[in-house]
């Protein structure tokens, strides 16, 4: 009889997801949430009039004397002639200037949802509602069969607990908003919670029932678009990633202009990231989308599997680095060369911390693909073993703790945890065919898969152009791996390195010393990293 998995296990998946640790301070911070929708459908749904300026990018809505003004890559409105945050950037998304939900319901006297009602809010709110009160049986009513599966009744009883455990109990519930994306109708629900306000977005499917969830803190980052960051260059719109249960939903970012363009996939670091990898008051991708679309490349990027179906994926109990990663990587670079304006002959992938660990397996997979990958970068990518990197980083983070004269006790604590799962997987007696019956960092299966596999190994066989791009101010994948990456591959003349002084594992330029800590605080990808790829980008045949 198969073994159930128990509510821990599901939720330790869930909670914890396979990551390159950050301290406590930047882990607190999750995905921007922001529920957008059409500003003009919205408006004329709330009684309001809408004008369009093509020359400001800007869209005007007034209503009974309220004036709202709101331009395209800004993250401020003008309300009354009073600038006001937006709560998020406004964006041209399908060809619809696109704004946070709750925005335009404060300024224009909506409701908490901008939506309104529909069938998938009935079904999300009794969802909802029976998850609070551990009546799994009844949220399974309003779930997608694949979901069911997923998640049993009897683990979904008592999954809320879990999380009270963790955040303290909800205290209210507001601040409902919906939205769409290439894959699901999302419905997201603001929770008060003793610690911090919680952020639940149900993701539901085409027949309006709830496919999956994500759960989390509430991001107070503050992102702020960069100074290189020029809308009127570009164009974008939502695209889907793959076909069938594990679509994902994207954006495509489109040079003005004729084309076709050189276009870059941009792959996940660890964890689960929305498309932006949005973490405290940064999004790195979303500035490598603008920055290179700016210099005429196209670039695509997606939110990653275990963002867009959290559960599910969590589910699968032989999990790897092939399903999180390279697979959809790969229906990325396939999605491009059928896209029109996309120059289907230079498809470049730049893969950030895990995705640059995964490059050569992706590369690999693309030799099997028909090779449609032109060239691959590397955005602080780790050249050895990934338990080897975490220990390694672990060891730096204390040793960054101590020069600053802060305790070291917490980061110590965190370290041996890591070094304990690193001795269970250079024990000989465990194997994915043999897992150990406790192993500290879940899913054991996604680490003893890829064990002995070491980046800079395999991609001595391979040949290609390839730029390897490190931050040395980065203490996730420290200094020594980029050191090593040099060293593994002198052999190969395809290949080239730059280093960044200052620089992070956000790819910012931090004047301290790094830590996660500053994390939080809003930054951007350094011009010099855009204007590198850029470069290198255009002299490639």
């Amino acid at each position: 009889m198969k073994k159930k998995r128990t509510l821990s296990a599901v939720a330790a998946a869930s909670l914890t997801a396979i990551s390159l640790s950050v301290p406590a301070a930047a882990a607190a911070e999750t995905p921007d949430a922001a529920s957008y929708v059409s500003i003009r459908e919205t408006a004329v749904r709330l009684g309001a009039e809408v004008s369009w300026d093509p020359n400001q990018r800007s869209v005007t809505v007034t209503k009974e004397g309220t004036k709202l003004v709101l331009t395209i890559g800004r993250s401020t409105a003008v309300l009354n002639g009073k600038t006001v945050p937006a709560g998020g950037t406004v964006r041209i998304t399908g060809q619809q200037a696109m704004a946070p939900a709750a925005l335009l319901s404060a300024a224009l006297g909506g409701t908490e949802s901008a939506e309104g009602p529909s069938e998938a809010a009935d079904n999300a709110d009794l969802f909802l509602q029976a998850l609070r009160v551990g009546n799994g049986a009844e949220a399974a009513k309003v779930m997608s069969p694949a979901l069911q599966q997923a998640l049993p009744a009897q683990t979904l009883s008592g999954l809320w607990k879990n999380y009270e455990s963790v955040y303290g109990q909800v205290s209210s519930v507001g601040g409902k908003q919906e939205s769409d994306n290439a894959v699901h109708h999302n419905v997201a629900y603001t929770l008060q919670t003793a610690a911090v306000p919680l952020q639940i977005t149900l993701r539901l499917n085409a027949d309006r029932l709830v496919d999956d969830l994500n759960i989390g803190p509430v991001s107070a980052g503050g992102y702020r678009p960069p100074a290189y960051d020029h809308p009127e260059a570009y164009t974008e719109r939502e695209v889907r990633i793959g076909e069938g249960e594990w679509a994902l939903p994207g954006t495509l970012t489109l040079p003005v202009g004729q084309g076709p363009f050189p276009a870059v996939v941009l792959v996940h670091g660890s964890g689960p990231n929305d498309r932006d990898t949005s973490i405290g008051g940064a999004k790195p991708f979303r500035d490598l989308a603008a920055g290179l679309a700016a210099k005429g490349i196209a670039v695509l990027r997606y939110d990653k599997v275990t963002f867009e179906h959290t559960f599910k994926i969590a589910a699968n109990p032989k999990l790897t680095v092939k399903e999180e990663t390279v697979d959809d990587a790969l229906s990325a670079v396939k999605l491009l060369t059928q896209t029109p304006g996309v120059d289907p002959a230079r498809i470049y992938v730049a893969g950030h911390s895990q995705g640059g660990y995964a490059m050569p397996l992706i590369v690999d997979a693309d030799a099997n693909a028909g090779r449609n990958i032109a060239g691959t970068i590397l955005l602080s990518g780790p050249s050895s073993s990934f338990i080897d990197v975490v220990v390694e980083q672990q060891a730096e983070l204390v040793s960054r703790v101590k020069q600053l004269g802060q305790d070291p006790a917490p980061y110590e604590q965190q370290a041996a945890v890591w070094t304990q799962a690193a001795k269970l997987l250079d024990d000989p007696q465990y194997s994915v065919s043999h897992l150990p019956e406790s192993f500290p960092i879940p899913p054991a299966y996604w680490w003893y898969d890829k064990k002995d596999y070491k980046p800079a190994e395999l991609a001595k066989t391979q040949s290609g152009p390839m730029l390897v791009l490190q931050g040395e101010n980065d203490w996730q994948v420290p200094m020594h791996e980029f050191e090593q990456w040099k060293d593994a591959l002198k052999g190969r003349a395809d290949v080239e390195y730059k280093s960044f002084p200052k620089v992070n594992h956000l790819l910012a330029e931090y004047d301290g010393l790094s830590t996660g800590s500053e994390y939080a605080q809003p930054s951007n990808v350094t011009p010099a990293i855009i204007d590198t790829i850029a470069s290198w980008i255009g002299k490639q045949k």
